[in-house]
């Protein structure tokens, strides 16, 4: 009897299984966890207020504020060089920035920060506003800590920054140390290519479905001259991140070009084997 017991549990399980009718955990798969919103906005020299229409999702805080730059070339050899890691962190005097040549002293007095890219750090600022009240933007914690603490001088105050005839871009206080001038800290660390992000800030309160948000821009930077695209993005994040397609092709690649290698050395080692 205890073995016929047994025989019916198996041929039990056995149907259950064929009939792809045991216990399972089956979880539901949203199509898209990272909600983005991207918006050009300097297709006028100074445009008017303009809406993002309609939130496409329920977005939640923190929302991540980005500006997005194109055709922007900061790994440029000449630009890349024009700056000194000495003064940021310490303070250095002339004699120590001769590598943030052209923009290095004026009026025969050292610069602080000097070089190019402190020079031309991005100016173009931003309000949002939904339902006729502002979304307040918090602009703290959004450069590295590593980079706040260890790279930019907690003694090391601007000085005769942007002071020349010509004006690069914003302007720093020079009340408030560089470790503290976060907009600069952002700037400051170049981009590999030549349309790239940087962060400006965060919304902490969350965006409803069908929310309209009017934005109110400074539009200071100039882009116009060398034909350059500014955007503004609204991100949410994810366990895994932000969206960026760029790792995703960079696997592509480096996958087809590992195969193609395999097959090309494959072939060459077939007709011409080694003895």
């Amino acid at each position: 009897m205890h073995y016929a017991s047994i025989v019916m549990l198996i041929v039990e399980a056995f149907s259950l299984f064929t009939q792809q009718s045991l216990p399972a955990c089956k979880p539901v798969l949203t199509p898209e966890w990272v909600v983005e919103i991207v918006e050009r906005y300097d297709i006028g020299c100074v445009p008017e207020p303009f809406r993002i229409d309609k939130v496409p999702k329920y977005m939640k805080a923190p929302i991540y504020i980005y500006y997005q730059l194109e055709n922007y070339y900061q790994n440029h050899r000449r630009y890349v060089k024009s700056r000194s890691d000495k003064q940021l962190l310490h303070g250095q005097n002339e004699h120590g920035i001769s590598s943030c040549q052209p923009v290095e002293v004026n009026n025969d007095r050292p610069i602080i920060p000097c070089g190019l890219i402190a020079w031309s750090l991005f100016n173009d600022t931003f309000t949002f506003i939904r339902n006729r009240a502002e979304l307040k933007v918090n602009r703290k914690n959004i450069a590295w800590k590593s980079d706040r603490e260890h790279k930019f001088g907690k003694n090391v105050y601007p000085f005769n920054f942007q002071n020349g005839t010509l004006i690069g871009g914003g302007k720093l206080n020079p009340t408030i140390p560089l470790s503290d001038q976060e907009d600069l800290i952002v700037w400051m660390r170049t981009s590999a290519l030549p349309s790239f992000r940087k962060l400006y800030g965060r919304i902490e309160k969350d965006l409803d479905v069908d929310d309209v948000v009017v934005v109110h821009l400074m539009n200071n930077y100039n882009t116009y001259s060398f034909g350059g695209k500014k955007k503004l993005v609204l991100s949410t994040t994810s366990w895994l991140g932000g969206k960026n397609d760029f790792l995703g092709l960079a696997y592509v690649f480096i996958g087809s070009s590992s195969v193609t290698i395999a097959v090309v050395f494959t072939l060459l080692h077939l007709l011409s084997p080694r003895h």
